[in-house]
């Protein structure tokens, strides 16, 4: 770099520049080389190395290559090295400029800092995409686990910044933190509480992305659409967005609709009170409500909507003074919220209007006049 400053400076006085003139010229000829080497290596970076890296990632057939070395992760990283190049080069461009030197160094170093933390967390963002699947307890557990390595990034490129800033050893200032630790612990409790709670969700398997759950006390009803270190995010069916904390979920209680939806069938349960008076014997003997149950449990079990396969019964429950109960239970074929409601309003009313061939009454209250 030397010669090149020397050769500058010959080239200016050939050029007929005299006195201070000379130093001046020098300092703005090297100060636009070093942005046109900066540059050039940002575009051999963009132009060359990424393309060939992508070419090189395609032609294997692992996949974890092309998540972890993808365009934008390359892209990313690119940023830096035309920084890198002018902090390089920042000795000999200012070299009678100790002060604009020492400012611009820092400035750089500081960009410098900010654009690897910036790929690094673009390179760790990359990890989510390593699951074997949306509801895969591994592409949950690398969540919890990106979303803690992110703040760890984050936490060590501000203490760098402020060593750049401050012009101190970093090891010095992570030492001075042993102190602060209790604050440090109060500060990120809800980060390092979340990780737990992640943690025992993903171990034992109780909630995925893409799952239907219930959790009464927070007003959630939809499906799980992200689950990140501190927040669990939950589309309801009437399309609102509601968000609980993972600690939420481990420590109330929440209702998993997976294992219903992973089966075949969905079990409905009803119940009909019928007035005591409307009971009676028939003339072979048997009561008018046994021959109503026995009629509407062979319905069941012939109706194309219900899975004969998991026996229909119709039971008679507790007596109340709401009359006497019985209690239909049957597996549906139908899943989807509209279906399984049409289906079962189809199998209610149908026993309704069947009560009265029957003679049986159902109970109904009257108000009070």
């Amino acid at each position: 770099m030397e010669r090149i400053q020397i050769w500058v400076e010959q080239l200016i006085t050939a050029c007929g520049i005299t006195g201070d003139a000379v130093n001046v010229v020098t300092h703005i000829v090297l100060v636009v080389l070093a942005i046109l080497l900066a540059a050039l290596a940002g575009w051999i970076c963009r132009k060359i190395v990424v393309p060939a890296t992508l070419k090189l990632t395609a032609k294997t057939e692992a996949k974890w290559d092309d998540v972890l070395f993808s365009e934008r992760v390359l892209l990313t990283a690119c940023s830096i090295v035309p920084a890198i190049v002018i902090w390089l080069l920042l000795p000999w461009t200012f070299f009678d400029f100790p002060t604009v030197r020492e400012v611009l160094t820092r400035l750089t170093a500081i960009y410098i800092t900010v654009m690897s933390t910036r790929a690094v967390i673009v390179f760790i963002d990359s990890f989510k995409l390593l699951g074997s699947g949306p509801r895969s307890a591994r592409q949950q557990y690398l969540y919890s686990i990106c979303g803690v390595l992110k703040i760890i990034i984050i936490f060590i490129a501000i203490i760098v910044v402020i060593a750049i800033v401050v012009d101190k050893n970093p090891t010095t200032l992570f030492a001075g933190l042993g102190a602060a630790s209790a604050i440090l612990m109060l500060a990120f409790q809800d980060t390092i509480k979340g990780l737990v709670a992640g943690i025992r969700l993903t171990n034992n398997d109780m909630v995925h992305i893409g799952d239907w759950i219930t959790v009464s006390s927070a007003g959630v009803n939809g499906r799980v659409e992200d689950i990140s270190l501190t927040t669990v995010k939950v589309r309801n069916f009437d399309n609102t967005i509601v968000t609980v904390t993972p600690q939420t979920l481990v420590d109330g209680s929440f209702q998993n609709w997976l294992g219903m939806e992973q089966n075949e069938g969905r079990k409905q349960s009803r119940k009909i009170y019928f007035d005591f008076r409307s009971i009676h014997l028939d003339d072979d003997g048997v009561a008018n409500i046994t021959k109503f149950r026995q009629h509407v449990e062979q319905w069941l079990r012939d109706n194309p909507k219900v899975i004969a396969e998991k026996n229909p019964l119709v039971r008679q429950a507790e007596a109340s003074q709401g009359g006497c109960c019985l209690e239909f239970t049957f597996w549906l074929y139908a899943q989807a919220w509209a279906d399984f409601e049409h289906d079962t309003a189809d199998i209610m009313e149908y026993i309704f209007a069947a009560s009265a061939d029957y003679g049986l009454t159902i109970y109904q209250q009257f108000p009070s006049q």
